[in-house]
């Protein structure tokens, strides 16, 4: 099967599941409340849809491990459900803290109906996301079970940290690369990590294996990252979906960013003054690539992908399913600049 085949098996019976998931606050007193979960994860709503629901990566990312390490992926399920469920609500609190009125191409959330509420939606997210995992014992022992939730546990604790260090830093200008790599470390790499770990373990992998994975998941999120920097900042918004000018006029401490501001030249000179302004995008991502920025975060992006590729080989999971493994990972990397 290829990863497309495996997409169309596999994102119906997701989507079941978390809707399965989400049901539990489907009651006639709090029906607009569920309404509210539904309407993020992209089911109701003006714009409902595919691309209201986003690409389900993470999910998929669990079965498709889950399969490769010999386990039956409908089993599995229920974690992918859970996987999902966290990132949205992620989707939800930074939505909140980053004041963004859009999410998809739709007013998010809180734009709909308030910050109060929207906090209790994430909230809501995360706790479905854990009974979900309890869902696990149907078709595994307890332990088994209790160890995906250990997983789960400690990449939201991961993403908090993560989060942190994003708001600690904005504004800052004495930030190093090794303060870069804590914050993705959290915010990108963590959930990404527990999909391929947690698909590991209810595949039946070995230790080893698993922690390959693991490690596989970290890097392709680290690698991710950096790529997404790169195309923050030098990006066709008509292929990307976002404004590359976004990130400079934001003031986002990117790997390219910290990169020019250790060089100490004419970009870094800039950026200290202050904000970016609209007209002044084009002349300070020039110099920005002139100083090496760009250079050096594609270099980055190019060792973690071959780190991420490196960590899969070695969990030396089964095909097809780690065939189609490699090219959700390749799909991933390899987007137009």
């Amino acid at each position: 099967m290829s990863l497309k085949q495996y997409f169309e098996a596999m994102l119906p019976e997701i989507e079941k599941e978390l809707q399965r998931q989400v049901a539990r606050l489907n009651a006639a007193n709090i029906r607009p409340f569920h309404d509210m979960l539904s309407y993020h994860m992209g089911w109701t709503g003006e714009g409902a849809g595919k691309e209201a629901a986003g690409k389900r990566i993470r999910p998929v990312s669990v079965l498709l491990t889950a399969a490769a390490s010999g386990g039956d992926w409908v089993s599995a399920l229920p974690a992918a459900a859970a996987v999902e469920l966290i990132h949205n609500f992620s989707l939800v609190h930074d939505d909140v803290q980053d004041n963004s009125p859009k999410r998809r191409g739709r007013p998010t959330v809180w734009k709909k109906w308030g910050v109060p509420m929207a906090i209790n939606v994430g909230d809501a997210l995360f706790v479905i996301a854990f009974q979900a995992l309890t869902d696990l014992s149907a078709s595994y022992p307890a332990e088994t079970a209790l160890r995906a939730a250990s997983i789960l546990q400690n990449a939201c604790l991961d993403l908090t940290r993560g989060q942190y260090l994003d708001m600690a830093y904005e504004g800052r200008c004495d930030l190093s690369l090794e303060d870069y790599w804590q914050m993705v470390g959290g915010k990108t790499s963590a959930l990404l990590s527990a999909c391929m770990e947690i698909g590991a373990l209810l595949g039946g992998a070995s230790a080893p294996q698993q922690e390959a994975c693991r490690q596989f998941g970290y890097r392709l999120g680290l690698a991710f990252q950096v790529q997404d920097d790169v195309l923050g900042v030098w990006g066709d918004e008509a292929v990307t979906g976002k404004s590359a000018a976004s990130d400079l006029a934001k003031g986002k401490n990117s790997l390219p960013v910290l990169y020019g501001l250790s060089k100490g030249g004419n970009f870094a000179e800039r950026w200290k003054r202050g904000p970016i302004q609209a007209d002044e995008i084009r002349e300070t991502a020039q110099a920005l690539e002139q100083e090496g920025g760009r250079k050096y975060a594609e270099e980055i992006a190019q060792r973690e992908t071959d780190a991420a590729l490196d960590c899969l080989k070695k969990a030396a999971l089964r095909a097809p399913a780690a065939d189609a493994l490699l090219e959700l990972a390749n799909a991933l990397l390899r987007r137009a600049q």
